[in-house]
């Protein structure tokens, strides 16, 4: 019995290993179906297209498994990837595109035109590639020529970039406001260095600069003991500020600085080109500065440029007109040999130096205006009343824009900043309460639409006054009493209340239909974004004591101080 039972046992194992082997086989066998399904043999035409495909999405490996061992003994995948990576992204290939002109069955060997776009324009050209079978397929016989013909490995595609110079902001009558000045850069050429530590710890002191940022400088690669190494911009002492009778105080404390700088043995101090703002602090909220590009700003506005040495407008005109301003730089794309002697030019994109922009402004007069309030927390315009041109926008307190070229320590940012003042706040860009510079376009807006004449009599009474006990406690005074109290006197002796009367006459439909007409609670059609100007923190005014108030300048108004030159403008003459 139980000699039976292992004898069926070993049936049924026998059985389901035949089964199980008979499943595995067929399993191989529909893999290696699949295979051959997948490894459809290409030609060598389609080969070709494919490896060019791989190049626009930057699949180097699989461009490397297209070529054939003996191109493989050559170089290695790691070279391979390198070397395609180093040219195709540094030049900034893009559309890629291939023409098939021939292909010799006989000779494996396809001949072809390529065409791409890169950051210096166009490159297009004509190549051949021979190919060879391996392992049931076409790979490419390989070598440094496919990239470009006559390419060979010891030499390399270099990109070189030709800086656009930068517009000028100009007056109306051509003055600079902007554009090419000169700085003093100091720097350190190493081996003249006498006491290496003492004369650092001088010159970080004498800069404002710490020495570990010095240290690290002369460290970099490049240095030798001959090179120059720039630590520092400063600004430039000028002969003709020393000459005055009464020479600038900072000129003054500059140059003695200057000359402590270069009694140290190792320090130069040489000319270097930067922006310059020569109004300084009388048009700093107007012209804004540049400032060097961010990795953020490079990613932002990629494809616009920009490199790692350009400098943006961020503030003021400067960023308002930045695509007019920076131009367009030109490249150049060339092949050079292992001596680093060139061979030939690949592409060249001429350079596009920025647009020079002409504003309306006056700089006298913007000075004028500058010097007239500069200790004041205040705004000012100035423009002509019969064009609307801008002559002169000015916010003080300011700042020297030029320190932001030059560059700030931390010290003199956070004084900046922490400024009770708010030099760096722009006022003329804000609404601010009118007061009595609201009182005429009152006036105007009362005789427009009839609500009273300039003849008519509002009663004199005093200097306190209220509508009525529905204003409790609350009374419109002034300064003075008069009479008659016609409109004249009212504009003579600055009235309040006859302007909060003259609001109430004019009633609040009105109020706000005129206002809105006059550019209320609407954007000005201008090149800076100003602040809009509001009757009412709400959409409607809402009581009647907010009515009187804004009578003569006060309640919920606010106005933009461009605006408000604006509307005067009717009154010109």
């Amino acid at each position: 019995m139980k000699h039976k039972h292992n004898k069926k046992r070993g049936i049924i194992q026998t059985v389901a290993f035949l089964v199980s082997s008979i499943f595995i086989a067929c399993l191989i066998l529909m893999v290696k179906n699949d295979v051959n399904k997948t490894s459809v043999k290409r030609n060598p035409e389609q080969v070709l297209v494919a490896y060019m495909d791989c190049i626009s999405g930057k699949r180097y490996g699989e461009m490397y498994e297209m070529i054939t061992d003996e191109s493989k003994k050559m170089i290695s995948k790691n070279d391979f990837v390198k070397r395609n990576s180093a040219i195709y992204e540094g030049i900034e290939v893009k559309n890629v595109n291939i023409r098939i002109l021939n292909y010799d069955k006989e000779k494996l060997t396809v001949t072809y035109n390529t065409s791409f776009d890169t950051v210096a324009g166009k490159v297009d050209f004509e190549n051949e590639l021979t190919f060879l079978e391996e392992d049931g397929q076409y790979k490419a016989l390989w070598c440094d020529s496919v990239i470009y013909p006559g390419l060979e490995t010891s030499d390399k595609v270099r990109v070189s970039t030709i800086q656009a110079n930068r517009g000028e902001i100009l007056d109306r009558n051509g003055r600079m406001l902007a554009g090419k000045g000169l700085a003093s850069s100091v720097g350190i050429i190493p081996g003249k260095l006498v006491n290496r530590e003492k004369s650092i710890a001088r010159i970080a002191k004498l800069l404002e600069i710490k020495t570990e940022e010095i240290e690290k400088q002369l460290s970099a690669k490049w240095v030798k003991d001959d090179s120059f190494v720039p630590l520092k911009n400063i600004s430039k002492v000028k002969e003709i500020e020393l000459l005055k009778l009464e020479p600038d105080k900072n000129a003054l404390k500059e140059q003695k600085r200057q000359e402590k700088l270069l009694n140290i043995p190792g320090v130069m101090i040489s000319d270097v080109e930067i922006r310059e703002y020569p109004l300084k602090e009388a048009a700093a909220h107007l012209i804004g500065y540049v400032q060097n590009v961010t990795a953020e700003d490079l990613e932002e506005h990629a494809g616009e440029g920009y490199t790692s040495t350009s400098v943006m407008g961020k503030t003021g005109l400067e960023g308002l007109y930045e695509k007019e301003l920076k131009g367009e730089n030109g490249c150049r794309i060339y092949i050079v040999d292992c001596e680093g002697k060139e061979k030939e030019e690949l592409a060249y994109k001429t350079v596009q130096n920025g647009k020079n922009v002409k504003l309306t402004i006056d700089a006298d007069l913007q000075q004028q205006l500058y010097e007239s309030f500069k200790t004041d927390k205040s705004c000012s315009v100035s423009m002509n009343p019969f064009t609307g041109e801008v002559l002169a926008l000015v916010s003080t307190p300011s700042y020297d824009t030029n320190a932001f070229i030059i560059g700030m320590t931390q010290k003199q940012w956070k004084a900046l900043n922490e400024d009770e003042q708010k030099p760096l706040y722009n006022r003329f860009r804000q609404a601010w309460c009118p007061g009595s510079t609201f009182k005429p376009i009152i006036a105007a807006v009362g005789l427009q639409s009839g609500a009273f004449t300039g003849a008519d009599n509002f009663g004199n009474e005093g200097n306190s006054w209220q509508k009525d006990k529905t204003w409790g406690t609350y009374h419109v005074t002034t300064l003075h009493t008069y009479s008659p109290v016609i409109l004249k006197n009212a504009l003579i002796y600055s009235d309040n209340i006859y302007f909060a009367k003259a609001a109430l006459k004019i009633g609040t439909e009105e109020m706000e239909r005129s206002l809105s007409m006059l550019g209320f609670h609407t954007s000005i059609p201008f090149e800076i974004k100003m602040t809009e100007s509001k009757y009412s923190n709400a959409e409607h005014i809402q009581s009647e004591v907010q009515l009187a108030d804004t009578g003569y300048g006060q309640g919920q108004v606010l106005i933009n101080p461009l605006h408000l030159a604006c509307v005067y403008t009717v009154n010109a003459p």
